[in-house]
């Protein structure tokens, strides 16, 4: 069902005829947990994979809203002196961004994301533990990042999405996600 959607969310998204530009992006995350009691956790590498709308604001473009749909692998390593693993969430993220052209190919962007919990797992000595139930399915967060688009539409980004909701389904750990974007894209 969910795989259905998602497929659902991004044909919208790239069939949508209010869209003044359109694309598809990819490229690599470096994701992790801060807050209480993360002594323990370090960087994961990950991925994340969609497609984007930009919603022109004035007749140059250089003020657009640019909803996304992404796939994205998060998390976060940890090692505790006894067990050594991951923690692998993957999320489908809806960031909603102010898409603001600085000056020739750059631009800046800005604005909220709406994420749900796909799958969690806690990967360790070779097991695979299924965790989705002691993670929130809902993650807000915000994002900030710059980029450069060729005239090709040929793009490159660099993003932070800094977490403001708690991870983790319980009252005790305070972990929030983390996520520092490297995308290639291709704008149409």
């Amino acid at each position: 069902m969910k795989i259905k959607f998602i497929i659902l969310m991004f044909a919208a998204l790239t069939l949508s005829s209010c869209f003044c530009s359109k694309g598809i992006k990819a490229g690599v995350n470096f994701s992790s947990l801060s807050g209480e009691n993360t002594e323990d956790l370090s960087s994961r590498t990950g991925f994340h994979v969609g497609g984007y709308g930009r919603v022109c604001i004035d007749a140059d473009g250089n003020l657009a809203i640019q909803p996304e749909i992404l796939f994205s692998t998060q998390g976060a390593n940890y090692d505790d002196g006894f067990d050594e693993g991951s923690f692998n969430l993957n999320y489908l993220n809806v960031p909603v961004l102010a898409h603001v052209k600085i000056s020739d190919g750059f631009y800046a962007e800005a604005g909220p994301q709406f994420g749900f919990i796909l799958s969690a797992k806690d990967k360790y000595d070779g097991m695979e533990e299924d965790i989705k139930d002691d993670v929130n399915s809902f993650d807000f967060s915000g994002n900030v990042g710059l980029g450069y688009q060729f005239d090709s539409g040929l793009n490159l980004n660099a993003r932070y999405n800094l977490g403001f909701s708690e991870v983790p389904d319980t009252n005790n750990l305070n972990w929030k996600n983390g996520v520092f974007q490297f995308s290639v894209g291709f704008t149409f």
